[in-house]
């Protein structure tokens, strides 16, 4: 095996990469100048050494608390409940959303042995309980594991008194009707709002 079956073996381990884009990024990598690639294996090999989990939200960051954990500007009576670290990018790249994060690190699927002991719910709890906090906004995807560990949270955390809401979820916007699954108009039809 040579380096480039190496490198594209590499690239196809990482999340929704098959063999053929791990093959042109490769290609890519060798075709760029020479100072890009050491640049990138650099910057990946810095990566565990510069970044660390949140000690307060369990984000990715520098600098612990995380930036968002230190934001005055920010509403700290309202938590974000999400399933991993880049959902808090996504959130934020919205400029919707101005309270603070927990991450859970998963999803409860006990088909793949995670139970809610493998998640940051008892840390969640934990920062419920130090007080401040009013509204818990569960930001988790619209699965099977999702709408299993929203439930399961909201039962938890309807004994600490804090409101507990979700996102809402339905069709997208410029979605068509003819191309929605029955489950989404489902959700669309019981998640409607008055105009």
């Amino acid at each position: 095996m040579n380096a480039i079956d190496r490198l594209v073996g590499l690239l196809t381990k990482l999340p929704g990469i098959g063999k053929k884009t791990a093959g042109r990024l490769a290609y890519f990598i060798l075709d760029a100048d020479p100072s890009y690639a050491r640049q990138l294996a650099e910057e990946l090999q810095s990566l565990h050494s510069h970044i660390r989990r949140c000690s307060v939200c369990g984000s990715f960051t520098e600098t612990d608390p995380c930036t968002i954990c230190t934001d005055p500007g920010r509403d700290q009576h309202i938590l974000c409940v999400v399933e991993r670290a880049q959902d808090v990018r996504v959130i934020e790249e919205g400029h919707e959303y101005r309270g603070r994060y927990h991450v859970l690190g998963g999803l409860i699927a006990p088909l793949d042995g995670i139970g809610p002991e493998k998640l940051a719910i008892g840390q969640l709890v934990n920062r419920i309980h130090r007080g401040g906090i009013t509204e818990v906004i569960l930001a988790l995807n619209p699965t099977v594991e999702g709408d299993t560990t929203a439930l399961y949270l909201h039962k938890i955390l309807k004994e600490t008194g804090v409101q507990v809401s979700r996102l809402a979820s339905g069709l997208p916007v410029g979605g068509d009707l003819e191309y929605a699954d029955r489950l989404t108009l489902s959700r669309s039809f019981r998640g409607r709002i008055p105009m």
